[in-house]
């Protein structure tokens, strides 16, 4: 196994870092190594927003309820954008749209290989991270605090920085369960296999809580699954000009 692949392999979340800020030539490095990753049709749908200032980091941390949000070596936030396309339009006089779903998908791959990108760099250099969805809770108000234009959304942020904790990897779904080749399994063709995961993770939270907590991979899905979360999402994607009106 190639030392890429362990590395890969051995990714895990970490979520406590020293006080020590990534310097300018790391940030640079990660941004450059985010923007090798592919893009379709050269577009180039996002960017990427560094968040040094206290306050701003704060009021982010308050939306995602998160401390590392705040308390980091350094804050990323990646942007599904169109902004810099629709002014580049405007000098031309061209009509450009990026209200369809297709628009909205392009923007979400490309800002999604160029984070990972990034944090397959960041844990090469020794860095841990933590991606941070959650600042999707009050999508409006992170476009707010962050000064986007319409034509841009704020999409997932990630932090990265010196490790203070090695933390532990969570087993990803068996491969029997994921790969399919040439025709889709139904669940009746996996489902032992899910079951054994199911117990595997299960055994993984009791020991890591000492009994405390010892739930399943399946349950845990179902019930975020079942609740209705983050409503105004698809209300600010519109506001900014995507999905149409």
């Amino acid at each position: 196994m190639n030392e890429v692949i362990k590395l890969l392999n051995h990714h895990r979340s970490l979520r406590k870092f020293t006080d020590e800020k990534l310097s300018e030539e790391t940030i640079r490095t990660l941004v450059g190594a985010a923007q090798s990753a592919s893009t379709s049709s050269y577009v180039q749908a996002y960017s990427i927003m560094g968040v040094t200032d206290p306050e701003k980091k704060k009021a982010l941390r308050e939306i995602s309820t998160q401390s590392y949000v705040e308390h980091n070596g350094h804050l990323f936030v990646f942007v599904v954008d169109y902004y810099r396309h629709q002014e580049l339009a405007k000098k031309t006089d061209a009509d450009i749209s990026i209200d369809k779903t297709e628009n909205l998908i392009v923007g979400v791959v490309d800002a999604s290989l160029a984070v990972q990108n990034m944090a397959v760099a960041a844990e090469s250099m020794g860095l841990g991270i933590c991606y941070i969805g959650s600042l999707r809770n009050d999508v409006k108000k992170a476009s707010e605090i962050l000064g986007l234009p319409d034509g841009a959304f704020p999409l997932f942020g990630m932090v990265a920085g010196y490790p203070t904790e090695e933390g532990s990897q969570k087993e990803r779904l068996p491969f029997e369960a994921v790969y399919h080749e040439n025709t889709y399994q139904r669940i009746d063709e996996v489902e032992d296999d899910i079951e054994a995961y199911d117990q595997r993770v299960s055994d993984y939270y009791s020991e890591r809580t000492e009994g405390k907590r010892d739930d399943k991979w399946s349950g845990q899905v179902i019930n975020m699954l079942s609740k209705k979360q983050r409503l105004d999402v698809d209300e600010v994607l519109k506001e900014k000009g995507f999905l149409g009106q």
